[in-house]
């Protein structure tokens, strides 16, 4: 988003006629930041063969899903419907991995029969899977390095309280499973959270990982996950891509030179790919001051933007009513009939009411977390691409929240 003569514009559409047009609370996303991560990120990696699987779950609409299949994304699926969301929107079978945690194995038995990539992450249901398939449909399987890393507890999903992963004091056991079931093993996988910062501590996971994948000789690939930071405030730090790009290439070189064939080296980003492109605008209903806080109300919740509650997640606002007014204090709050505090004591440019505000690092799960809490309507979706705004996602309606709903007489 840029300030040209004095209004935001985003790839050259102007954002306030955008949300005159759509209404707002409004998503937009500008396809051409979406480019320039994937590019960067390919980039990073060209000296090793590679792929990067979209992690869908950042932002599941079809359309970006079907705009990552172009760039020639693989797809990164965590449920049996974004597996079917990834086919309709035409990624082969084989590019898309299904990487679910805690599912009934009935639904690991549909996305077999779909041909999809398994990637199973618990003991339990790998056994169930080897009585089942054996060495007739090959899996994946995610460790659980032991690794604490990632902005928030609840992003942290390698270490050694999460749910998530086959513990690596569990390899033994993995192994002879392997062996008496007689499963093909095509892929190791781990993911140690989000928001990585520390080129090295990735690069200790990614040692665990590989010293584990020499007992593993039908190995096809090994994916490292993701968690690559981005920007959340002006002047924010984030993952060094290329300084990750150019050791991590080195150390699996190295390694598939011991393994003695080149395996592909894949990568499941989702918020390094999606974040920056989006925003969400806003407008605000009222300005309210009170003895100690001056609150800006406005016209959304953590029904459509939860993340700064559940996460205590910085979104950067801006005014873009209000471009280049003087600065003033606010707290901004929504509209839900709970605390939801988007931002306290932020300095914004003066606000009034009407005002619109913009939250950037809106594309990565936003949207795909939103709800219909205080029975209020999801926002519209609008696709920025190639200059030209496309609407992808429609506002709901009364009648779409009353539609699965069935009127019975008491």
């Amino acid at each position: 988003m840029q300030l040209t003569d004095g209004q935001y514009e985003i790839d050259g559409v102007n954002v306030l006629e955008l949300c005159k047009e759509y209404d707002t609370p409004l998503y937009v996303y500008n396809t051409q930041k979406m480019e320039a991560q994937y590019k960067r990120l390919t980039s990073a990696f060209k000296g090793r063969k590679h792929k990067i699987n979209y992690a869908c779950k950042a932002l599941t609409n079809i359309n970006v899903l079907r705009f990552f299949k172009n760039l020639g994304s693989g797809l990164d699926t965590v449920s049996i419907q974004e597996v079917q969301i990834g086919l309709k929107a035409g990624f082969k079978a084989k590019d898309i991995i299904f990487t679910p945690n805690g599912v009934s194995f009935e639904e690991i038995t549909r996305a077999v029969d779909l041909g999809v990539k398994i990637n199973i992450d618990n003991l339990s249901i790998l056994e169930q899977f080897g009585d089942k398939y054996g060495s007739s449909y090959p899996v994946c399987v995610r460790l659980n390095p032991h690794i604490m890393a990632g902005g928030n507890l609840k992003i942290s999903t390698g270490h050694i309280d999460s749910k998530f992963g086959i513990s690596i004091h569990q390899t033994r056991h993995l192994e002879r499973l392997v062996k008496s079931l007689k499963i093909k093993v095509e892929g190791l996988h781990m993911h140690t959270g989000s928001d990585i910062l520390d080129v090295d501590t990735f690069l200790q996971g990614a040692n665990l990982l590989l010293s584990i994948a020499h007992d593993f000789k039908d190995l096809k690939y090994i994916d490292f996950g993701s968690g690559f930071k981005v920007a959340y405030k002006p002047n924010d730090i984030s993952t060094d891509i290329e300084e990750l790009g150019e050791k991590m290439t080195k150390l699996f070189g190295d390694f598939c030179k011991e393994y003695g064939r080149e395996l592909e080296l894949e990568f499941e980003p989702g918020k390094f790919l999606v974040s920056e492109s989006g925003y969400f605008f806003c407008k605000v209903n009222v300005v309210k001051q009170t003895t100690a806080t001056v609150f800006a109300g406005v016209d959304t919740g953590l029904n459509h933007l939860i993340r700064p509650m559940f996460y205590d997640s910085y979104h950067h606002i801006e005014n873009v009513s209000n471009p280049t007014g003087r600065t003033r204090v606010y707290t901004v709050v929504g509209y839900i009939c709970e605390t939801d505090t988007f931002a306290s004591d932020r300095q914004i440019t003066e606000i009034t009411e009407g005002d619109i505000l913009a939250f950037r690092n809106a594309g990565a799960y936003c949207y795909t977390m939103a709800n219909n809490y205080n029975s209020r309507f999801k926002p519209a979706e609008v696709l920025i691409h190639k200059g030209k705004a496309h609407l992808i996602t429609k506002r709901q309606t009364m009648e779409d929240i009353l539609s699965n709903q069935i009127e019975v007489s008491l």
